[in-house]
């Protein structure tokens, strides 16, 4: 019970990065000395089928693919997600 919910959790993550990397512009990835917007999108859809596959009873990967996709996500949302959000928005004073 305890791994669904983990796996539930770690999969609204992946989604959510998922959905925020496709809908940011692709020059703003390579204004903050990131991977390219289509690197980041592929890395992270992979990270989305790797931690929700196994909840439909598909591939799995065990233990591994679920960290693999968590730090994969994790990643983007701590250190990418901030600095492309920031160039697209600017300054803010």
């Amino acid at each position: 019970m305890t791994m669904l919910v983990i796996q539930i959790a770690a999969l609204g993550a992946c989604l959510f990065a998922l959905v925020h990397a496709i809908r940011q512009r692709r020059d703003a990835f390579t204004a903050v000395d990131k991977l390219t917007k289509p690197i980041w999108v592929t890395i992270l859809a992979v990270a989305t089928a790797v931690v929700g596959l196994p909840l439909l009873g598909w591939f799995s990967l065990g233990m591994f693919g679920l960290i693999a996709g968590v730090v994969a996500t994790g990643v983007y949302l701590a250190d990418v997600r901030p600095k492309v959000d920031e160039v697209q928005r600017g300054p803010r004073w």
